[in-house]
């Protein structure tokens, strides 16, 4: 019988972090797909990542609303227990035999916590890599939690294996996000005009002679800071004049900060300069930023994604501290002097080269090769 394989995506980011596999794992004779979408992945205000799973050609097989509004730390507390309460009765329903979680987004752990006390095996996507934030907690527990380990690369790998997690039950399969960008590097022309597609609000800029893009989330150990942080990041990229596009942030505690923050940014200044988008489809954002001149933020795509693609990061502040990078990234405070010189340091530099840190596109047929021949478990012990 085929080996059924749930997969749970709660937010964005994480579908493009496992698309590929979902298709591999779909295609594969030996594995059935079990496709829940949680969490912010079903709201409007984070542009709806459900729609675009459906337009890829997924069926949902079920979905789950946790998530709780005012993004606050007590909120992302609440939103994770409501996933584990609601996942619990999907896992019981669906009785797979394996649960897959994405990388270390905070409602992910509530996806291993039931996944390990209902005595399913528990897999694990991107995990083993070091950044700040509460997701570096996240991801090590949801790590202690599962039972396969499919990382990005070899450091991940070895991390994973000194926290004591057995080397046979830790693969090195790349990043599924780097598959998609590997695609769009064989097609790089930006062959779709993002504001007849994908609407948004803003002045509409002449692109032609480039643009920045821009994504910066809250940061949840430093919550209360959020609306200054956006500021500061606005302010330094108005003060440019460069055409920019700019997309919303996730959710997370201090997402009101942001959001705020940009919304009362917009109504005083209305900088002529910015355009803002909820969301894109992967393969469209990657070839958005694989032709602008470089991104501006804190999202972890200006680390992973843009090593691959040799796309110019300034990434701001504490959110990706630690994470392995690439020379195409360059670092700076919550300043806006610092953030401006930066962009126009950038615009006046070379593209940096491609760096295949996290993958080299073909990770979603390695996962789905795995799934459908590791030897199922869920007993586990300190491998030291």
């Amino acid at each position: 019988m085929k080996r059924k394989v749930c997969v749970v995506i709660t937010a964005r980011p994480s579908y493009s972090r496992i698309k590929t596999a979902l298709t591999a794992i779909q295609a594969h004779p030996d594995l059935k797909l079990q496709l829940v979408v949680a969490a912010s992945a079903l709201l409007d205000r984070y542009g709806t990542a459900v729609n675009y799973i459906e337009r890829d050609g997924f069926n949902i097989t079920a979905r789950v609303h946790n998530v709780l509004e005012g993004e606050s730390p007590t909120n992302m507390a609440k939103t994770t227990g409501l996933g584990l309460m609601e996942l619990s009765t999907v896992f019981y329903n669906l009785q797979p035999d394996m649960v897959v979680t994405i990388a270390d987004r905070y409602e992910t752990l509530a996806t291993a916590v039931a996944g390990a006390y209902m005595n399913i095996p528990v897999v694990h996507i991107q995990g083993g890599e070091v950044t700040g934030s509460i997701d570096e907690k996240v991801r090590h527990a949801v790590t202690k939690l599962s039972d396969l380990h499919l990382v990005a690369n070899r450091l991940a790998a070895e991390n994973v294996i000194r926290m004591g997690e057995l080397a046979e039950n830790v693969s090195v399969t790349g990043c599924p996000s780097i598959d998609i960008a590997a695609e769009v590097c064989k097609q790089p022309d930006l062959d779709f005009q993002p504001y007849e597609k994908y609407g948004g609000v803003g002045w509409t800029m002449d692109l032609s002679n480039g643009y920045i893009v821009v994504m910066q989330h809250p940061v949840t150990t430093e919550y209360e800071l959020a609306r200054m942080q956006i500021t500061e990041t606005l302010q330094a990229v108005t003060d440019t004049g460069f055409p920019t596009l700019w997309f919303w942030p996730n959710v997370d505690a201090g997402s009101d900060g942001t959001s705020g923050g940009i919304r009362a940014f917009r109504e005083h200044h209305d900088p002529p300069n910015l355009h803002f988008f909820k969301n894109m489809a992967s393969a469209d954002f990657l070839r958005l930023l694989i032709n602008s001149r470089g991104i501006v933020g804190n999202s972890s795509v200006g680390i992973r994604e843009c090593a691959f693609l040799g796309v110019p990061t300034i990434n701001i502040g504490s959110r990706q501290s630690g994470r392995q990078r690439g020379p195409n990234v360059t670092d700076v405070p919550h300043d806006r002097a610092a953030i401006r010189a930066a962009i126009e340091t950038m615009l006046a530099s070379p593209r940096p080269k491609s760096e295949p840190i996290y993958g080299d596109g073909h990770a979603g047929e390695r996962i789905a090769d795995i799934l459908a021949t590791w030897k199922l478990s869920y007993e586990k012990k300190l491998a030291y």
